[in-house]
């Protein structure tokens, strides 16, 4: 598929072979068994590479893979709270948060308001304030909440020093 002729050719082994026509640089990796790869094509004369392709795309697939199954996904939970909330429930749902936290999972708070509710947004904030101060020894806030968005107000804990 390479097009343009000289190209630049580079060994197996990474060493310069020099300017060369493209049908010259084929049949030098045909006799070894290899395959010609376009490696820099904006570059003039465009660089070629004899390598493996079967084995290269195998290296990289094989790369990924590990990279995928080191790298770490955070799970979220989401707990919703009302404004005006009763202490049992407000107990309730604060167990669950606090369970999820020993989980190590990040936890979303969100207090939603509906109606006349969305008049006092301090309420809600006072409940998370509460939340905050229940959970004082055990979280990291990781983003405290801002304005409103929409009609709820947001806040992200996360598993923060841990109790004897």
């Amino acid at each position: 598929m390479i097009r343009l002729s000289p190209v630049r050719l580079v060994d197996a082994d990474g060493s310069q072979v020099g300017i060369v026509p493209v049908e010259e640089a084929l049949a030098l990796a045909r006799t070894r068994g290899l395959d010609l790869v376009e490696v820099a094509p904006t570059a003039r004369p465009i660089v070629c590479k004899i390598m493996d392709w079967g084995k290269y795309r195998y290296e990289m697939e094989k790369k990924a893979r590990l990279a995928r199954r080191k790298e770490h996904q955070i799970e979220v939970k989401e707990v919703k709270f009302r404004p005006g909330v009763a202490d049992h429930d407000f107990h309730t749902k604060l167990s669950m948060v606090k369970r999820f936290l020993e989980q190590g999972k990040h936890v979303k708070v969100t207090i939603m308001f509906r109606r006349r509710e969305m008049r006092r947004p301090e309420n809600g904030y006072e409940v998370l304030e509460r939340i905050k101060e229940e959970l004082a020894e055990i979280i990291r806030l990781e983003r405290d909440a801002g304005p409103l968005e929409g009609r709820d107000l947001t806040m992200v804990l996360a598993p923060g020093r841990k109790t004897a």
